[in-house]
């Protein structure tokens, strides 16, 4: 930062500038919970067993399409097993979104191509207090953006020595004579310096990173039918419940413990971590009951067992044929 000299408010370059914004300090959460809330847990308890089981013809019809979607695997344990169970088990799922926003700031350098040197011309505003509009809501984006009244124009540029190109160095293509067109040097037989882009001056500025980004856990209520919870992270089930809100209250009363307990760690959880470093811009959690059904199948005399689960109908299976050659 010597180089390119102080600017005011910006001594500490380079971390995260959140503390500058946020003048709250969480010490405690107050558990609440609205009439709106106890209506919405009656309809929750009203629901709970209305998802419909799938069928032995819908678990086989998955089976199939999950194993045509492997070009290499034979098809015939998919089309040929016998399904002799099926066990159904809908299990809950608990998920807290925190959408923070985050500022860095760090130099930065471009070829100038015409921009006004405006440093110190007046104070620069300090990182939070730049307009920096945020995408929708839970949506992950970043932005870089040229701080005002830190500009300055460097000259000359430090790598071609203010000569815009490169001359000492013949063009690879057309060994320095410029006949063929070189793609390189536009048949100069130079390149344009890699650092200024042959406009032999560099604009120096603080640069403010801004990063929006929805912080996601989950939180899986343990189920017997031995189907590994990280497979239930990209399917959707029954939306029970929902509600988002800048800061969450835990929910409490949910007919399952393990969900209000998940809840109100969680929520504590986010709240102390992502506010010490961003701004937390809103939060939102979900309630879902997934679909899991244990189908066991027999193929060869032999008994297999694949899970088809989600609203999607997804299918995870340890697979008896992953080779469709025959050997003669």
């Amino acid at each position: 930062a010597d180089m390119f000299g102080n600017v005011p408010g910006y001594e500490g370059i380079g971390g995260g500038e959140a503390g500058d914004y946020i003048s709250y300090v969480i010490t405690k959460t107050i558990i609440v919970i609205s009439l709106c809330s106890i209506r919405l847990f009656y309809v929750v308890i009203v629901s709970l067993f209305s998802i419909p089981s799938i069928t032995e013809d819908e678990a086989h019809e998955a089976f199939k399409s999950f194993a045509s979607g492997h070009c290499c695997w034979s098809s015939a344990p998919a089309k040929d097993g016998v399904i002799t169970n099926m066990q159904h088990f809908n299990t809950y799922r608990y998920r807290l979104e925190t959408f923070t926003e985050s500022r860095s700031t760090e130099w930065a350098q471009k070829p100038h191509e015409g921009e006004t040197a405006d440093f110190y011309t007046q104070p620069a505003p300090r990182p939070w207090e730049i307009a920096a509009p945020p995408p929708s809501h839970f949506t992950n984006h970043m932005e870089n953006i040229r701080v005002p009244f830190t500009s300055s124009i460097k000259k000359p540029c430090w790598v071609c020595n203010g000569a815009g190109t490169r001359g000492e160095e013949n063009c690879s293509h057309c060994n320095g004579t410029g006949t063929d067109r070189c793609d390189k040097c536009s048949g100069r037989g130079t390149k344009d310096c890699d650092i200024c882009k042959g406009k032999r001056q560099l604009l120096a500025y603080i640069n403010l990173k801004v990063e929006w980004k929805n912080n996601t856990e989950d939180h899986v209520v343990h189920q017997e039918s031995g189907l590994d919870p990280n497979d239930l992270q990209s399917v959707h089930g029954k939306e029970l419940f929902k509600n988002n809100n800048y800061l969450l209250y835990p929910l409490v009363g949910f007919p399952n413990p393990s969900i209000s307990e998940a809840s109100d760690r969680m929520i504590r959880d986010h709240q102390t971590k992502y506010a010490q470093s961003s701004r937390i811009l809103q939060q939102r959690q979900t309630v879902e009951l997934i679909p899991i059904s244990k189908v066991t199948y027999k193929w060869k005399g032999d008994s297999h067992i694949f899970y088809v689960y989600g609203n999607e109908r997804y299918v995870s299976a340890d697979y008896p044929a992953t080779c469709c050659c025959v050997i003669m």
